[in-house]
């Protein structure tokens, strides 16, 4: 399959089947993250692999809204970065996510990224802090998403190349 066709592929998948995640498809994902490109090759990211269901649980409370599908996935990556060694680590991070999620989906796997950075408990906390004090994480470093993993129970539509936004490129 082509990269296009692996995008065209990709959606947020929010259900899962409670299969686990073969341990050489996590891999892959894993190695496409250590593979993303990073500004000036500092590599300011760490992930964080969970896969134990009380973590996972307490992962899916720690924003107010949108995190609930982590307490059914197999497997959750984390992304945190260093945010002292580089003023890029968002887009870093952004780029391992990214590239983590294309992988999944071309392996079969279902996957979802849940923004963490900027976000809310319900009430009213700051998720990243509660994402760090759960994973024992210090600062400086800081957390973009965590990305679920699981074996999709739902699936969707590819998207259709004759509806890409053409109106958003300019020339």
């Amino acid at each position: 399959m082509d990269l296009i066709e692996i995008m065209r592929r990709r959606r947020s998948i929010r259900k899962y089947t409670g299969e686990p995640v073969a341990e050489e498809k996590l891999q892959q994902i894993l190695q496409a993250g250590l593979l993303a490109p990073t500004s000036r090759g500092k590599r300011p990211w760490e992930f964080y692999v969970v896969k134990d269901k009380e973590t996972l649980e307490k992962l899916s409370r720690a924003k107010w809204h949108g995190s609930a599908l982590i307490a059914g996935c197999d497997t959750a990556i984390a992304v945190f970065a260093d945010s002292e060694l580089s003023d890029a680590w968002i887009e870093d991070s952004s780029i391992a996510l990214a590239y983590m999620d294309l992988t999944a989906s071309s392996l079969g796997v279902g996957s979802c990224w849940v923004q963490m950075r900027m976000r809310k408990d319900e009430q009213g906390g700051d998720a990243e802090q509660n994402v760090r004090r759960i994973l024992g994480v210090e600062e400086p470093f800081r957390i973009v998403g965590i990305l679920a993993l699981g074996m999709p129970a739902e699936e969707k539509q590819a998207y259709s190349l004759d509806e890409l936004k053409w109106e958003k490129v300019h020339r």
